[in-house]
Protein backbone atom coordinates (compact mmCIF):
# COMPACT_ATOMS: atom_id res chain seq x y z
CA UNK A 1 0.00 0.00 0.00
CA UNK A 2 1.16 3.11 -0.74
CA UNK A 3 1.90 5.71 1.92
CA UNK A 4 2.64 9.35 1.40
CA UNK A 5 1.46 12.56 2.96
CA UNK A 6 -1.15 14.40 1.12
CA UNK A 7 -0.49 18.21 1.79
CA UNK A 8 2.07 20.26 3.21
CA UNK A 9 0.58 20.20 6.78
CA UNK A 10 0.42 16.34 6.58
CA UNK A 11 3.98 16.43 5.60
CA UNK A 12 5.46 18.66 8.72
CA UNK A 13 2.98 16.69 11.45
CA UNK A 14 4.80 13.45 10.15
CA UNK A 15 8.17 14.17 9.24
CA UNK A 16 9.05 16.35 12.23
CA UNK A 17 12.21 14.85 13.46
CA UNK A 18 14.63 12.57 12.47
CA UNK A 19 13.33 9.36 14.10
CA UNK A 20 9.97 9.63 12.12
CA UNK A 21 12.45 10.06 8.48
CA UNK A 22 14.40 6.71 9.97
CA UNK A 23 10.98 5.09 10.23
CA UNK A 24 9.73 5.68 7.45
CA UNK A 25 12.69 4.83 4.94
CA UNK A 26 12.24 1.44 7.46
CA UNK A 27 9.22 0.72 6.32
CA UNK A 28 9.94 1.37 2.40
CA UNK A 29 12.99 -0.83 2.93
CA UNK A 30 12.08 -3.29 4.45
CA UNK A 31 7.87 -3.63 4.20
CA UNK A 32 8.14 -7.18 5.59
CA UNK A 33 10.83 -6.57 8.24
CA UNK A 34 14.29 -6.58 8.63
CA UNK A 35 15.81 -9.40 7.14
CA UNK A 36 20.12 -9.72 8.77
CA UNK A 37 21.97 -10.07 5.32
CA UNK A 38 24.38 -12.50 7.51
CA UNK A 39 22.84 -15.47 9.13
CA UNK A 40 18.33 -14.14 7.88
CA UNK A 41 17.68 -13.90 11.45
CA UNK A 42 14.42 -11.80 11.90
CA UNK A 43 14.60 -10.75 15.43
CA UNK A 44 16.80 -7.27 16.20
CA UNK A 45 17.08 -4.57 18.73
CA UNK A 46 17.00 -0.83 17.84
CA UNK A 47 19.75 1.00 19.31
CA UNK A 48 20.17 4.33 20.33
CA UNK A 49 21.70 5.32 17.27
CA UNK A 50 19.42 3.99 15.24
CA UNK A 51 20.77 0.96 14.22
CA UNK A 52 19.37 -2.57 14.01
CA UNK A 53 21.33 -5.46 16.15
CA UNK A 54 20.28 -8.87 14.86
CA UNK A 55 19.59 -11.08 17.79
CA UNK A 56 21.11 -14.22 16.67
CA UNK A 57 24.61 -13.22 14.89
CA UNK A 58 25.18 -9.36 16.34
CA UNK A 59 24.91 -7.97 12.92
CA UNK A 60 24.14 -3.78 13.06
CA UNK A 61 22.17 -3.16 9.88
CA UNK A 62 21.64 1.00 9.03
CA UNK A 63 18.55 1.79 6.79
CA UNK A 64 20.71 4.11 4.94
CA UNK A 65 23.76 1.58 4.06
CA UNK A 66 24.10 1.79 0.77
CA UNK A 67 21.82 4.26 0.04
CA UNK A 68 21.59 7.76 -1.51
CA UNK A 69 21.20 9.05 2.39
CA UNK A 70 24.52 6.58 3.34
CA UNK A 71 27.33 9.23 4.65
CA UNK A 72 25.27 12.80 3.93
CA UNK A 73 26.17 15.37 6.39
CA UNK A 74 22.54 16.52 6.02
CA UNK A 75 20.10 15.30 8.69
CA UNK A 76 17.10 13.12 7.53
CA UNK A 77 14.95 15.73 7.97
CA UNK A 78 16.92 18.18 5.80
CA UNK A 79 16.71 15.44 3.16
CA UNK A 80 13.03 14.66 3.01
CA UNK A 81 11.92 18.59 3.12
CA UNK A 82 14.40 18.48 0.13
CA UNK A 83 12.72 15.95 -1.48
CA UNK A 84 9.36 17.29 -0.68
CA UNK A 85 10.28 20.67 -2.01
CA UNK A 86 12.01 19.26 -5.50
CA UNK A 87 8.56 17.06 -6.19
CA UNK A 88 6.33 19.91 -4.90
CA UNK A 89 7.96 22.29 -8.07
CA UNK A 90 5.87 21.41 -10.64
CA UNK A 91 8.49 23.87 -13.27
CA UNK A 92 11.60 22.27 -11.71
CA UNK A 93 13.94 22.67 -8.90
CA UNK A 94 17.17 25.17 -8.83
CA UNK A 95 20.28 25.22 -6.34
CA UNK A 96 19.75 28.61 -5.12
CA UNK A 97 15.84 28.18 -4.61
CA UNK A 98 16.67 24.80 -2.40
CA UNK A 99 19.44 26.64 -0.30
CA UNK A 100 16.85 29.74 0.49
CA UNK A 101 13.84 27.21 0.82
CA UNK A 102 16.17 25.05 3.53
CA UNK A 103 18.30 27.86 4.92
CA UNK A 104 21.34 26.22 3.88
CA UNK A 105 24.59 28.12 3.96
CA UNK A 106 26.07 26.58 1.32
CA UNK A 107 25.14 26.68 -2.65
CA UNK A 108 27.68 23.78 -2.73
CA UNK A 109 25.36 21.83 -0.42
CA UNK A 110 22.22 22.67 -1.57
CA UNK A 111 23.94 21.72 -5.99
CA UNK A 112 25.43 18.36 -4.39
CA UNK A 113 21.95 17.64 -2.44
CA UNK A 114 19.96 18.41 -6.11
CA UNK A 115 22.41 16.33 -8.03
CA UNK A 116 22.29 13.17 -5.84
CA UNK A 117 18.03 13.48 -6.13
CA UNK A 118 18.52 13.65 -9.70
CA UNK A 119 20.17 10.37 -9.91
CA UNK A 120 17.71 8.71 -7.81
CA UNK A 121 14.67 9.64 -10.49
CA UNK A 122 15.26 7.04 -12.35
CA UNK A 123 14.42 3.52 -11.31
CA UNK A 124 16.54 0.66 -12.13
CA UNK A 125 14.68 -2.07 -14.02
CA UNK A 126 11.90 0.73 -14.82
CA UNK A 127 9.34 -0.23 -17.61
CA UNK A 128 10.57 -0.11 -21.51
CA UNK A 129 8.32 2.20 -23.52
CA UNK A 130 5.98 0.15 -25.82
CA UNK A 131 3.21 0.57 -28.31
CA UNK A 132 4.07 2.87 -30.63
CA UNK A 133 6.45 5.24 -30.02
CA UNK A 134 8.39 8.53 -32.08
CA UNK A 135 11.67 8.44 -31.45
CA UNK A 136 14.22 11.71 -32.94
CA UNK A 137 16.85 13.47 -32.00
CA UNK A 138 17.63 17.47 -31.42
CA UNK A 139 20.20 20.04 -30.19
CA UNK A 140 20.79 21.86 -27.17
CA UNK A 141 22.72 24.29 -26.65
CA UNK A 142 23.66 27.86 -28.52
CA UNK A 143 23.18 28.30 -32.68
CA UNK A 144 26.18 27.96 -34.59
CA UNK A 145 26.90 28.71 -38.28
CA UNK A 146 29.71 25.80 -38.58
CA UNK A 147 26.93 23.31 -37.18
CA UNK A 148 24.78 21.50 -40.29
CA UNK A 149 22.67 18.35 -40.41
CA UNK A 150 23.58 16.01 -37.98
CA UNK A 151 26.92 17.65 -37.31
CA UNK A 152 27.39 18.01 -33.01
CA UNK A 153 30.05 21.06 -33.26
CA UNK A 154 29.93 22.49 -29.41
CA UNK A 155 26.31 21.21 -29.18
CA UNK A 156 24.58 18.40 -26.95
CA UNK A 157 23.27 15.71 -28.69
CA UNK A 158 19.90 14.02 -27.36
CA UNK A 159 17.77 11.70 -28.48
CA UNK A 160 13.80 11.65 -27.33
CA UNK A 161 11.39 8.50 -27.39
CA UNK A 162 7.92 9.41 -26.59
CA UNK A 163 5.24 6.69 -26.65
CA UNK A 164 1.89 7.77 -28.52
CA UNK A 165 -0.94 7.87 -26.12
CA UNK A 166 -4.04 8.45 -29.12
CA UNK A 167 -3.28 12.01 -30.13
CA UNK A 168 -1.16 12.91 -27.09
CA UNK A 169 1.81 12.09 -25.15
CA UNK A 170 2.06 8.84 -22.97
CA UNK A 171 5.62 8.39 -21.34
CA UNK A 172 8.93 9.20 -22.62
CA UNK A 173 12.84 8.77 -22.42
CA UNK A 174 15.79 11.24 -23.17
CA UNK A 175 19.43 10.70 -23.34
CA UNK A 176 22.60 12.55 -24.11
CA UNK A 177 24.69 10.70 -26.86
CA UNK A 178 28.11 10.87 -28.51
CA UNK A 179 26.93 11.06 -31.58
CA UNK A 180 23.86 10.16 -34.25
CA UNK A 181 25.67 6.80 -35.32
CA UNK A 182 23.32 3.77 -35.28
CA UNK A 183 25.44 2.56 -32.34
CA UNK A 184 24.50 5.29 -30.11
CA UNK A 185 20.42 5.41 -31.53
CA UNK A 186 20.06 1.45 -31.66
CA UNK A 187 21.28 1.37 -28.29
CA UNK A 188 19.11 3.81 -26.68
CA UNK A 189 16.44 2.39 -28.53
CA UNK A 190 16.81 -1.19 -26.99
CA UNK A 191 16.89 0.19 -23.66
CA UNK A 192 14.33 2.53 -23.90
CA UNK A 193 11.40 0.77 -26.11
CA UNK A 194 10.12 -2.99 -25.75
CA UNK A 195 10.64 -5.14 -28.24
CA UNK A 196 7.77 -5.79 -30.46
CA UNK A 197 7.34 -2.11 -30.60
CA UNK A 198 6.33 0.14 -33.57
CA UNK A 199 8.83 2.32 -33.60
CA UNK A 200 8.43 5.77 -35.89
CA UNK A 201 11.59 7.86 -37.24
CA UNK A 202 12.58 10.07 -39.69
CA UNK A 203 14.67 8.36 -42.67
CA UNK A 204 18.40 9.26 -41.12
CA UNK A 205 20.67 6.18 -42.09
CA UNK A 206 21.40 5.78 -38.09
CA UNK A 207 18.04 4.56 -37.52
CA UNK A 208 18.17 1.72 -40.10
CA UNK A 209 18.08 -1.83 -38.90
CA UNK A 210 15.98 -1.66 -36.14
CA UNK A 211 13.67 -4.25 -37.89
CA UNK A 212 16.75 -6.90 -36.25
CA UNK A 213 16.43 -5.67 -33.27
CA UNK A 214 12.66 -6.91 -33.01
CA UNK A 215 10.93 -3.66 -33.87
CA UNK A 216 8.70 -2.60 -36.37
CA UNK A 217 9.94 0.25 -38.31
CA UNK A 218 8.06 2.93 -39.45
CA UNK A 219 9.96 5.73 -41.31
CA UNK A 220 8.59 8.78 -42.51
CA UNK A 221 11.26 10.63 -44.80
CA UNK A 222 10.96 14.37 -43.88
CA UNK A 223 12.19 15.51 -47.74
CA UNK A 224 9.57 13.38 -49.43
CA UNK A 225 6.14 15.02 -47.55
CA UNK A 226 6.99 18.63 -47.88
CA UNK A 227 5.89 19.16 -43.86
CA UNK A 228 8.28 20.07 -41.07
CA UNK A 229 9.54 17.37 -38.76
CA UNK A 230 7.33 18.91 -35.97
CA UNK A 231 4.55 17.82 -37.92
CA UNK A 232 5.22 14.48 -39.34
CA UNK A 233 7.05 13.44 -35.87
CA UNK A 234 4.51 15.68 -33.29
CA UNK A 235 5.16 14.23 -30.13
CA UNK A 236 8.91 13.78 -29.77
CA UNK A 237 9.01 17.81 -31.16
CA UNK A 238 6.85 19.02 -28.64
CA UNK A 239 8.64 16.96 -25.58
CA UNK A 240 12.26 18.87 -27.39
CA UNK A 241 10.32 22.29 -27.21
CA UNK A 242 9.44 21.62 -23.46
CA UNK A 243 12.44 20.10 -22.11
CA UNK A 244 14.63 23.30 -24.20
CA UNK A 245 12.24 25.77 -22.50
CA UNK A 246 12.75 24.03 -19.39
CA UNK A 247 16.12 24.31 -19.18
CA UNK A 248 16.44 27.84 -20.69
CA UNK A 249 13.96 29.11 -17.75
CA UNK A 250 14.59 26.91 -14.76
CA UNK A 251 18.39 26.62 -15.31
CA UNK A 252 18.77 29.50 -17.48
CA UNK A 253 20.28 26.90 -19.72
CA UNK A 254 23.34 26.62 -17.45
CA UNK A 255 24.32 23.56 -17.51
CA UNK A 256 27.13 21.16 -18.08
CA UNK A 257 27.27 18.69 -20.62
CA UNK A 258 28.55 15.89 -18.12
CA UNK A 259 25.49 16.58 -16.10
CA UNK A 260 23.06 17.07 -18.74
CA UNK A 261 22.05 13.04 -18.64
CA UNK A 262 20.43 13.72 -14.84
CA UNK A 263 18.96 16.96 -15.56
CA UNK A 264 17.23 14.84 -18.42
CA UNK A 265 16.41 12.22 -16.53
CA UNK A 266 14.83 14.64 -13.81
CA UNK A 267 12.34 16.19 -17.07
CA UNK A 268 11.39 12.74 -17.71
CA UNK A 269 10.58 11.86 -13.82
CA UNK A 270 8.42 14.80 -13.94
CA UNK A 271 6.94 14.66 -16.98
CA UNK A 272 5.87 11.49 -16.97
CA UNK A 273 4.28 11.88 -13.69
CA UNK A 274 2.66 15.01 -14.53
CA UNK A 275 -1.17 13.48 -14.46
CA UNK A 276 -0.70 12.76 -10.50
CA UNK A 277 -3.34 13.84 -8.02
CA UNK A 278 -0.81 14.26 -5.08
CA UNK A 279 2.48 15.92 -5.20
CA UNK A 280 2.81 13.89 -2.32
CA UNK A 281 2.74 10.72 -4.56
CA UNK A 282 5.86 12.23 -6.41
CA UNK A 283 7.47 12.40 -2.96
CA UNK A 284 6.86 8.77 -2.34
CA UNK A 285 8.48 7.58 -5.20
CA UNK A 286 11.25 9.87 -5.29
CA UNK A 287 12.38 8.71 -1.46
CA UNK A 288 11.40 4.86 -2.63
CA UNK A 289 13.82 5.16 -5.51
CA UNK A 290 16.53 7.28 -2.97
CA UNK A 291 17.14 3.98 -0.83
CA UNK A 292 18.06 2.02 -4.19
CA UNK A 293 20.73 4.13 -5.64
CA UNK A 294 24.12 3.75 -3.80
CA UNK A 295 25.79 6.70 -2.29
CA UNK A 296 27.66 9.10 -4.78
CA UNK A 297 30.72 11.16 -3.00
CA UNK A 298 30.99 15.07 -4.39
CA UNK A 299 34.35 14.05 -5.91
CA UNK A 300 32.91 11.24 -7.86
CA UNK A 301 29.77 14.02 -9.13
CA UNK A 302 32.30 16.57 -9.92
CA UNK A 303 34.95 14.33 -10.87
CA UNK A 304 34.66 14.86 -15.00
CA UNK A 305 33.19 18.27 -14.88
CA UNK A 306 35.44 21.21 -16.28
CA UNK A 307 36.62 23.63 -12.95
CA UNK A 308 35.54 20.93 -10.36
CA UNK A 309 33.10 23.09 -9.00
CA UNK A 310 29.27 23.38 -8.75
CA UNK A 311 29.27 26.09 -11.34
CA UNK A 312 27.94 25.09 -14.66
CA UNK A 313 29.10 25.59 -17.60
CA UNK A 314 26.73 26.82 -20.84
CA UNK A 315 26.23 23.98 -23.13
Amino acid sequence: MEDYPRTLDEFKARFRNKQACREYLEQLRWPDGLICPRCNGRKAWRTRRGLWVCCRCGYQASVTAGTMFQDAHEPLTTWFNAIWWVTSQKTGASALGLQKVLGLHSYRTAWTMLQKLRRAMVRPGRQRLSGRVEVDDTYIGGFEEEARGRKLGKKALVVIAAQEDGKGIGRIRMRRIKDASADSLHAFIVDSVEPGSVVHTDGWDGYGGLGCKGYTHEVTPLTDRGKSASTLLPRVHRVASLVKRWLSGTHQGAISREHLNHYLDEYTFRFNRRASHYRGKLFYRLVQQALTVGPVPYKLIVKHVRGRRPKHHNL
